[in-house]
């Protein structure tokens, strides 16, 4: 049951790098803050091709929440797409209002996640409202397209790949401050100029540092409106309508993007 005290989509949070840790610790207040009693799934699955790691994101975030004073915290092993349509893991979900997704693979975890059961139950729940937050790869699983970071390091191409396109209007590159310390400028820049675009409208960049998140803050009364940057470090965004450098944003700041989910 995702009954929400409210209708229209709720709090998204796309975060650079930290997920579980004390430095997100006022971004996760944001995404709780309007729900009647966060129940909270964490699902690892971009960690599913790593030994070990979907245990230990599970416990982490676990640990997390249970600091927060929260008692309904659900690990959901969704690892493989057949967990995708599992009734159990289905049923976990249908019960909780704040989806937590954790770093890893993002190609593993849009292929896994891509026209399931469980994708559609959590952006529907979300779109009504409940409270959705992608870590590293969960943030570059959300958007129009997300960047091949295998093929980044070597140059090859396709740099971008479609993800699950619940923000068409998006792309998300995590651990943005890092970026440079493992491509190289010529492959940066080529990153930048080459992202797609859907059919229906251009794609904006953005740049989201670690221990930083962009925190999408619905319409709602008492709330401003808009994509609100938190964390310690920064938040660049590459319009497709601008030349030349990025608008950069630091934490407090609100950015306006047209970029609602769908």
């Amino acid at each position: 049951m995702t009954d929400m005290t409210q209708t229209g989509s709720g709090y998204m949070a796309l975060v650079g790098s930290g997920e579980f840790l004390d430095v997100m610790n006022e971004t996760d207040r944001l995404l709780m803050q309007r729900l009647d009693e966060a129940r909270v799934a964490i699902i690892p699955t971009a960690s599913g091709l790593e030994a070990g790691m979907p245990q230990h994101w599970a416990s982490l975030g676990v640990s997390h929440f249970k600091a927060f004073g929260l008692s309904k915290i659900e690990t959901v092993m969704l690892i493989e797409r057949q967990d995708a349509s599992d009734p159990a893991i289905l049923d976990t979900l249908q019960n909780c209002n704040f989806f937590y997704f954790s770093g890893g693979n993002p190609l593993h975890l849009v292929e896994t996640l891509r026209d399931t059961p469980a994708w559609q139950l959590i952006r529907q729940a979300f779109l009504q409202g409940a409270s959705l937050a992608g870590c590293s790869a969960g943030a570059m699983a959300f958007g129009a397209f997300t960047p091949n970071i295998n093929v980044m390091r070597g140059g090859s191409g396709p740099l971008w790949l479609p993800a699950l396109n619940l923000l068409p209007a998006l792309a998300v590159v995590p651990h943005f401050d890092r970026m440079r310390q493992f491509i190289s400028p010529a492959n940066f820049k080529m990153l930048m100029e080459q992202v797609p675009h859907s059919q229906t409208q251009p794609v904006t960049i953005l740049g989201i540092d670690e221990d930083t998140a962009l925190v999408r803050q619905p319409n709602i009364a008492g709330s401003q409106p808009g994509w609100l940057v938190s964390g310690r470090q920064t938040v660049s965004v590459y319009s497709p309508y601008a030349q030349g450098e990025p608008m950069v944003y630091r934490s407090g700041e609100v950015i306006e993007l047209a970029a609602d989910p769908v």
